[in-house]
């Protein structure tokens, strides 16, 4: 995907991620985050486009923390999250292609990181904002499914920080069917996965099922579709694959 295609859908999902909030109202609790309501949600999301935005419009050139969530509540916590959003999608809209500044995981720029990386971390907190209201979650496109599978597996639990480890090797396998050559595979042991594109060899446990499926699934967000194999492996994944701050 290009740039400005995930600046759009960053737009698109931090709208609807407002809209499913104000819904709820800020004290409703988030299924999918347990022991989060939505005004958590909308307090952590908030800082994070914060905390991106000063990346790319400040250029800083090496990690820095993030300021603190807001006190706010009600009406202006949704304005105070609304407002660092349309921030966020305005500096990387705006942002020359060669900005240089920090990213946490390869990209092909760091532009491309950012918009990239805050739009799956917007889509996902949106579904979180959704399971509050209850009812079915907004749709993911199959494409952008496949994308934030791939940033999961092949670049996020690629990182020394992954704790999906076991003590013998073992594979895991994760299978798009309704995407060509969606299929990834994870050799785990006792270092951090590496993750190829690829089907080759034998898994000890496979994830099957319709990308936009499999990805809430793989964030933690919905059950997965299909589990072939050692289950123990799926249940691994559960117990030791969350992303934490």
């Amino acid at each position: 995907m290009k740039t400005a295609a995930y600046v759009e859908v960053l737009d698109r999902e931090g709208m609807l991620l407002a809209a499913a909030a104000e819904e709820t109202g800020s004290d409703a609790e988030v299924p999918t985050c347990p022991g989060w309501r939505v005004r958590d949600l909308l307090r952590h999301t908030g800082m994070v486009h914060r905390w991106a935005t000063a990346f790319v419009a400040e250029g800083h050139t090496a990690p820095r923390p993030a300021d603190g969530p807001p006190g706010l509540d009600g009406a202006p916590l949704l304005a105070w999250f609304r407002e660092g959003h349309g921030r966020l999608v305005d500096t990387l809209a705006d942002a020359a292609p060669d900005v240089r500044c920090w990213q946490f995981m390869p990209a092909p720029s760091p532009l491309a990181f950012w918009a990239r990386r805050q739009a799956h971390e917007t889509t996902v907190h949106r579904i979180d904002a959704e399971s509050a209201a209850g009812g079915e979650p907004t749709g993911v496109g199959v494409d952008f499914a496949v994308d934030g599978i791939d940033e999961l597996l092949c670049a996020f639990h690629a990182r020394p920080k992954s704790t999906v480890r076991t003590e013998e090797p073992r594979t895991l396998r994760v299978r798009a069917t309704d995407a060509p050559d969606a299929v990834w595979t994870l050799r785990l042991s006792a270092r951090p996965p590496v993750a190829g594109r690829d089907d080759t060899g034998d898994a000890d446990c496979e994830l099957t099922g319709p990308a936009a499926q499999l990805y809430p699934a793989l964030w933690n967000r919905g059950p997965f579709p299909r589990v072939t194999g050692d289950t123990s492996l799926a249940a691994l994944w559960r117990e030791r694959s969350g992303i934490t701050w």
